[in-house]
């Protein structure tokens, strides 16, 4: 079965309101073995959303239409959905007296303008929808279907799981789709493509190569009755892969940074401390996202001004000598936050994050140094993007330190 799915409304295209329900969506059509070849963004324009759902409607055999489906003037995915099968809408009395009973319940005046809600045309039946107001529609003409859910994610999520996933999953053919992704980091995106272009032939499991913030993935995509039969056609891939790339393969699938370097602390008995400035706590908050990491993180130190470090032990020498935004500066800070919280390893993170340039150096220079007993590291770069973005960028740079500092991979100090 192929889909596609069309995201209603006005909001998304202004950028007001990210399309978090496309990517819901999308994540779990694989596992009902339905192909979505495309993904489209309308506003609340009435012929627009119309063509645009026609189109969808002539190249797959499932729509799914998100949003729209309010009481409001701008609320147009049924009269839409109407105009695309050339039907008329009328009030469905059980949906009305479900409506009123809704408001009732809760002692609510119901607006007149909420009948809306309780439209159908003769080719569409009602889904229920007890976390709102706004049913969704299903409609079957001609071997198609569309299904409309509502825009609120709670509403959406729970219609899903709730009817439209078991009514699909009645119609799949049997097939599901199955994919593994694998993340790999300090190779560039070129060298990964050629090194596992052999691989690459493969029609089934397929393989792509992506670039993202924290290294290069690779994503391993099989088909076949059953998700162990995919996962079967996708371990002796993966195994390849693995062999390919060894430890630059840090995790796999939903694994974060801080979960990887976490883990390999803890399997090493290490604990860490970090003393952080331009990333204002962060990389702190980054490492304690992970359950259990009481477990090898001992604190972090967020001192924002040069005088904040001098006083955590950052000699002042150091400072007046390199300036604060510097690869020394960076290391004594590393040295400081082992020492101040008795940690194994020690990370420090100074920069300049925006918008404007700081004691010499231009918005976006980081410095991120890392320090044990008997090794070092260092990761410097100019990343002249957003505040938020080279924030970001700075924690990537730490935590993919520390995953280095746990394997043993830096270098030892002379």
């Amino acid at each position: 079965m192929r889909a596609e799915i069309v995201s209603v409304g006005t909001e998304i295209l202004l950028g007001e309101i990210q399309d978090t329900n496309a990517r819901y969506l999308a994540q779990r059509l694989p596992a009902l073995g339905i192909d979505l070849y495309f993904m489209h963004q309308a506003g609340d324009n009435l012929a627009r959303l119309r063509d645009t759902i026609a189109a969808a409607l002539a190249r797959a055999d499932l729509v799914l239409v998100t949003g729209g489906l309010g009481p409001t003037e701008d609320d147009i995915t049924r009269a839409a959905i109407a105009a695309v099968f050339g039907e008329e809408l009328s009030v469905d009395a059980g949906l009305e007296r479900t409506l009123r009973e809704f408001f009732a319940s809760r002692n609510l005046r119901m607006p007149e303008r909420n009948v809306k809600q309780a439209m159908l045309i003769p080719s569409a039946t009602a889904i229920p929808n007890p976390r709102g107001t706004a049913p969704g529609w299903w409609v079957e003409r001609d071997g198609k279907i569309v299904v409309a859910m509502p825009g609120p994610p709670a509403e959406l999520s729970g219609m899903w799981e709730r009817d439209v996933r078991p009514r699909l999953a009645e119609r799949s053919e049997g097939t599901v789709i199955v994919s593994r992704t694998l993340k790999t980091v300090g190779i560039g995106e070129g060298v990964v493509d050629e090194t596992v272009a052999p691989l690459l032939e493969s029609r089934n499991p397929t393989i792509g190569v992506y670039a993202k913030g924290d290294g290069v993935h690779l994503r391993l995509t099989a088909k076949a009755a059953s998700t162990a039969a995919a996962q079967g056609l996708i371990a002796p891939v993966e195994a390849e892969v693995r062999a390919l790339f060894g430890t630059a393969v840090w995790g796999a699938d939903d694994d974060t940074l801080a979960q990887a370097a976490g883990a390999l602390l803890k399997e090493k008995g290490l604990t860490l401390a970090v003393m952080e400035s331009c990333t204002g706590g962060l990389l702190a908050s980054a490492i304690t996202d992970v359950p259990g990491s009481s477990a090898y993180f001992r604190g972090g130190l967020v001192p924002y001004t040069a005088e904040a470090k001098q006083q955590y032990g950052v000699p002042a020498q150091v400072i007046a000598a390199h300036g604060v935004v510097s690869e020394a500066t960076a290391r004594a800070m590393a040295a400081a936050a082992r020492a101040e919280l008795d940690a194994d390893v020690g990370v420090g993170v100074t920069g300049v994050a925006g918008p404007e340039p700081h004691d010499g150096a231009p918005v976006g220079t980081i410095e991120v140094a890392i320090e044990t007993p008997e090794a070092s590291g260092h990761g410097g770069f100019v990343f002249a993007q957003s505040r938020e973005a080279i924030k970001r960028r700075a924690v990537t740079t730490a935590l993919l330190l520390i995953r280095r500092a746990a394997l043993g991979e830096l270098r030892a100090k002379s």
